[in-house]
């Protein structure tokens, strides 16, 4: 694939030389037509004969000397286009991308930026052309874009303290005022009240995921997911572990979400006497549990919000996939997941630069 660069070094050398070769053979057209007018006028020049005893040597005639002359003039015409063809191949390229200048700076720019690298502009200086105002029209849309993220930002941090602070009120008094006789009661108003902040605390990270980072840190993912896994854990379902060293440049607490999303889906949706499967090796995080199968036509929404399976209805809230798919984008992450033969699902988050790591499987849901 050609570049815009080599097309406009191709179009400035093509015209230019276009232009030259129709100059030069018209030039050398008009000059054989004119000495040949001019040798017709002059007419034929009588020659001496030669002295007794020399060499009979016939001495060129004018029109073979136009010819000579003609044939010479070609010959440094076509060295003329072949010297021109260098020269404009390397101007045209340098007015090219000199030309092109500006749109790689805008280029650069937005390959730059992301959540957290909003501030910056193009702020291109120069004529007011069409460059310029491309680069002035790209600044005001990341104003605009600025003042959107902003505002949201701020909605997500006055959402979770309007939100939590009530739940949390809510539960204080169900636990304190509720006497001991309601205890059915109490326990389920709690339940209730649990289910619903988390929910909350659900869609808060999946909020903060979707907005991207505005800072990474080196983060050791083989020590989160030991954390995650000593943290959590069922008595019911046997854990297997294969933890390689890997540091990932991103946010720790996003981080530990994701792997506590997965392990907590690998645990929920299995069943007595199963197992789960931690891999984290050469950069590529796998979640493998045993389990009810899941059907092929629910794969496209595993990944989607508030959906859940036909055989996990009641249970969550249909938001563990989807945060895990969301922070995975938000650090160039790739999920991918896969039924399992027996039943289950193998879940897998494959890092950048490690996209190779992992063959693509038939029937798998890819995000």
């Amino acid at each position: 694939m050609t570049t815009v660069r080599v097309r406009l070094t191709l179009i400035y050398s093509g015209l230019f030389l276009l232009t030259s070769t129709v100059l030069l053979v018209t030039v050398n057209l008009l000059l054989r037509h004119a000495l040949d007018r001019r040798i017709g006028r002059i007419g034929p020049i009588p020659v001496a004969p030669a002295a007794p005893g020399l060499p009979d040597h016939q001495p060129p005639t004018l029109p073979d000397l136009v010819d000579e002359v003609i044939d010479y003039q070609w010959g440094v015409t076509v060295a003329t286009v072949g010297i021109l063809t260098l020269v404009s191949v390397i101007v045209g390229w340098l007015v090219a991308g000199r030309i092109l200048r500006p749109v790689h700076r805008i280029t650069a720019t937005a390959q730059r930026l992301s959540m957290s690298t909003l501030h910056e502009r193009i702020a291109l200086i120069g004529p007011k052309d069409e460059l310029k105002e491309l680069a002035d029209t790209f600044d005001a849309m990341l104003d605009r874009l600025q003042r959107s993220v902003e505002g949201q930002r701020r909605f997500i941090a006055n959402a979770s303290h309007e939100l939590r602070t009530p739940l949390a009120v809510q539960r204080a008094a169900i636990e304190i005022g509720l006497p001991e006789d309601v205890g059915e009661i109490r326990d389920k108003l709690l339940f209730h009240n649990h289910r619903t902040e988390s929910l909350i605390n659900a869609l808060l990270v999946l909020a903060q995921a979707e907005h991207g980072l505005e800072k990474r840190t080196p983060v050791a993912l083989d020590e989160v997911v030991l954390l995650v896994l000593a943290e959590g854990g069922s008595d019911e379902v046997t854990v297997t572990t294969r933890i390689e060293p890997m540091v990932v440049d991103g946010d720790p607490i996003l981080l530990s979400r994701l792997v506590t999303n997965l392990v907590d889906n690998a645990t929920r949706y299995n069943h007595p006497g199963g197992t789960v499967e931690v891999t984290l090796s050469h950069g590529v995080l796998t979640v493998r549990n045993t389990g009810p199968h899941v059907p092929q036509e629910s794969f496209g929404d595993l990944f989607e919000p508030f959906r859940r399976l036909q055989t996990t209805r009641g249970q969550g809230a249909g938001l563990g996939l989807s945060i895990v798919a969301s922070i995975a984008k938000a650090h160039g992450a790739d999920v991918r997941a896969s039924r399992n033969p027996g039943g289950g699902l193998e879940l897998v988050v494959i890092f950048a630069g490690t996209e190779d790591a992992v063959p693509a499987t038939d029937g798998s849901s890819r995000r």
